[in-house]
């Protein structure tokens, strides 16, 4: 296959098309970010202009999408930011922007808008303020069912024809106990709108704010005059059936806020750091690759790197998702968030702080919901054009009803109120972030990570898979069936071995066990081809056969990695490597989905060919280069299909980053885990069919939201404007539409048995069939 035009469905993502990347050669050998320590900063330079930084704000006051519009506006239009992005459920503000930009003048852009604003601290008590936010709408929610409840009561003995003295105490009774419930429980509400209204903007908060002021004003004026009607209970329900739905919000974010307070909870803050003088307690932000550290049993690891000394139980829950400790030893990659059960470690740190992988699977959590995918901008339009609709249709009503009574001002400012409360459009806000992040749940549980918000969109539009092979779809742990090298060689093949993550590589390494020899410098990746590098002041070369062999055709079928010393090829060892738990079962239910599967890959044929047949793919491809992989995604791609490409590799990142959707397992090298949309942390392959079936789901409730909304309003709204409902109807009826969203979200959680029972259905009519 040619190479095609390259990156025509580029999404922004990973390696642009025009990386030199593309331009390597085919080959079994990609290797990782990992690959000499020696390039990665010992710490971070101070930013200067032209040089983009990203600013983490805290803003507690975020509660709706017209929030989001506005803030995100506002700040984008500051000289020097680049990008603005408001994260719902964890109510953080990102920033990139130059680095001659002010932080405090971000700040001061934020509070201007009317909400308070603070820098984000990983480790500060955030996840403490968010709960302290949840007791104070729950006691706010507690107050205004006490007072609508037992106003409820009052109200019951007016209906039932009380008058005269009787009706008015009950009129005061009711006044002396929603009055002060109202300041209270309305606080969350009035505080916003009056800090909208300070900076000469309209909120969600405005329009309820005026509806509750308005019914309780209009109720006190009635029970002054001694009127037949006095709504105070509306105005407490009205706020309670409202807090309830916040509440109701805040707790399933806070769902969302859990999954990522539980990694924090992983990130040490101290550690344990060797020098010539002995021990020091350190904080971890002060480490810096190359340290040397000593972490106790029962210890949490703080940084990423290698172990130089002790072996002991790991527990890897955190990076595998698996229950069972690893044996680990000297040479072992050990990861942030990790524990050494039985012995103590002394660990090189290869990575820290942000670098870390705990910190990116902590920014994945995050930025699940960041992606603005067309449903969200959907939404957010129609968010930002609600309250100046509200407020003109309320004020038409008003005049209207002013018309048709003859005057009856009071008569027409009740409906005019029955119309601000239940045209709030809190159903249409959730529509998509309720969905969205009881869906990142799912998948989190089940051992998936979602990096992109509209990454659940484009996997449910999917209709083909195109898969890579060794690490892919085998377990990325090949071992070793032969070799002519000798011991010499090995050595060296072995240093150079090391400064890689490529599955051949950590197999050679492993293979030749604890170094004993000189490290290798001036190492170099060769992506598709192989690694060169300098070892003992020999010029080596490590990776395919065209790469570092011989010219003449080796071992059909065989996965192979030679070694060239000063330009002559020293030998080869041959691997075996075996498919991931159930890859096969994988395959035969995309086909049963009708998604043709496709294996690309830059082996030879005969390898290919042998592990398409274990794994039942019918389209494969060999010796592919990275520009080769997105040819083919890009004929899928003109031939009308939308294809999701699974991969690990360097030379995968390309592919993953232009394809409409993509995966990457979490041993997958650096560049293949910032291309991909989705990471999965187990070794078996289910996670692909399992994101699948989770994302179309995800979409039909999107899509059910999106019409259950626009059912409410087209019901609501004529009603409430022809005077058919009270404020105590609306209040009921309006708040009662953003808890049926909600609840449709959470029907993503339900029917996981029924759906994991079809889909084994799927698989023996597939098997069937072949067979």
């Amino acid at each position: 296959m040619g190479t095609g035009r390259r990156g025509a469905r580029w999404r922004g993502r990973g390696v642009p098309p025009h990386c030199p990347l593309l331009r390597q050669g085919p080959g079994p050998m990609s290797c990782c970010g990992h690959v000499a320590d020696s390039v990665r900063p010992a710490s971070r330079p101070a930013a200067r202009s032209g040089e983009s930084v990203r600013l983490d704000l805290i803003v507690p006051g975020i509660h709706c999408a017209g929030c989001i519009a506005k803030i995100e506006g506002a700040v984008g239009a500051v000289p020097g930011v680049g990008n603005a992005r408001v994260n719902l459920s964890t109510r953080r503000l990102s920033v990139v922007m130059d680095g001659a930009n002010e932080p405090d003048e971000i700040v001061r852009t934020v509070e201007a808008l009317g909400y308070d604003c603070r820098r984000y601290d990983p480790h500060a008590a955030g996840a403490q303020q968010e709960d302290r936010r949840g007791r104070e709408l729950l006691r706010a929610l507690a107050v205004a069912g006490f007072a609508a409840g037992n106003v409820m009561l009052l109200s019951v003995s007016v209906w039932s024809g009380a008058e005269g003295a009787t009706r008015d105490m009950f009129h005061w009774v009711s006044a002396l106990i929603a009055l002060p419930a109202i300041l209270y429980a309305g606080r969350p509400f009035f505080g916003s709108a009056w800090q909208a209204l300070k900076a000469r903007t309209l909120n969600m908060d405005v329009p309820i704010s005026l509806a509750v002021v308005l019914a309780a004003a209009l109720s006190l004026h009635a029970t002054f005059l001694s009127g037949e009607e006095a709504f105070f209970d509306a105005a407490v329900m009205l706020l309670f059936f409202l807090l309830l739905g916040r509440y109701l919000d805040h707790r399933v974010r806070a769902r969302a806020r859990a999954t990522v307070s539980q990694l924090l909870s992983l990130w040490s803050t101290e550690a344990t750091r060797l020098t010539p003088a002995g021990q020091e307690r350190v904080a971890v932000d002060d480490l810096a690759p190359g340290d040397r550290l000593l972490v106790a049993a029962g210890e949490r690891i703080p940084v990423d790197g290698v172990v130089v000394d002790g072996a002991a139980d790991l527990d890897c829950a955190i990076v595998t998702g698996e229950s069972q400790p690893v044996a680990v030893g000297p040479g072992a990659m050990v990861r942030a968030g990790t524990m050494p059960l039985t012995r103590p470690l002394t660990i090189r740190a290869t990575a820290v702080g942000d670098d870390t992988f705990l910190a990116q699977v902590v920014r994945l959590m995050e930025e699940a919901e960041n992606g603005r995918a067309r449903y969200v901008r959907l939404a957010d339009r129609a968010a930002q054009v609600y309250a100046p609709a509200v407020h003109l249709i309320a004020l038409l009503t008003f005049v209207g009803w002013m018309v048709v009574t003859g005057g009856d001002w009071s008569h027409a400012l009740w409906i005019a109120v029955s119309v601000l409360i239940i045209t709030c459009p809190c159903a249409l806000g959730l529509a998509v972030p309720a969905v969205q992040v009881v869906a990142s749940g799912v998948l989190f549980a089940k051992g998936i990570l979602v990096k992109d918000g509209t990454a659940l969109e484009r996997m449910a539009q999917s209709d083909r898979a195109v898969f890579d092979k060794t690490g892919t779809l085998t377990t990325g742990r090949p071992r070793i069936v032969r070799a002519t090298l000798d011991e010499a060689h090995l050595a060296l093949a072995a240093a150079l071995a090391r400064r890689s993550r490529h599955p051949l590589a950590l197999a050679l390494a492993a293979h030749a066990g604890p170094p004993a020899g000189p490290e290798a410098d001036a190492v170099e990746e060769h992506p598709g081809e192989g690694l060169s590098g300098r070892v003992a002041g020999h010029e080596l070369r490590l990776g395919r056969r065209a790469f570092a062999g011989p010219s003449e055709a080796g071992a059909p079928g065989a996965t192979e990695l030679w070694l060239m010393v000063d330009g002559r090829p020293a030998g080869h060892v041959e691997f075996e490597d075996a498919l991931r738990p159930g890859a096969a079962a994988m395959i035969a239910e995309l086909d049963g989905l009708g998604f043709r599967p496709m294996l690309l890959s830059g082996d030879n044929a005969a390898a290919v060919a042998r592990t398409a047949a274990e794994a039942g793919i019918e389209d494969w491809r060999a010796g592919q280069q990275p520009g080769d992989k997105i040819a083919a995604l890009q004929a899928l791609a003109d031939e009308g299909h939308r294809a999701l490409m699974v991969g690990d590799g360097i030379n995968d990142g390309p592919a993953l980053a232009a394809a409409h959707v993509s995966m990457a397992p979490a041993s997958a090298s650096d560049v293949g885990r910032a291309a991909a949309d989705f990471v999965f942390m187990h070794d078996g392959l289910d996670a692909v069919t399992a994101a699948l079936a989770v994302s179309r789901k995800a979409r039909r409730l999107i899509l059910q939201n999106f019409g259950l909304a626009l059912i409410y309003n087209l019901i609501a709204i004529p009603v409430a404007v022809l005077g058919g409902a009270s404020p105590l109807v609306a209040a009921i009826a309006m708040s009662s539409s953003s808890v049926v969203v909600t609840l449709n979200a959470l029907r993503l959680r339900l029917g996981e048995g029924r759906n994991r029972k079809a889909a084994n259905a799927a698989v023996t009519t597939v098997r069937e069939a072949r067979a």
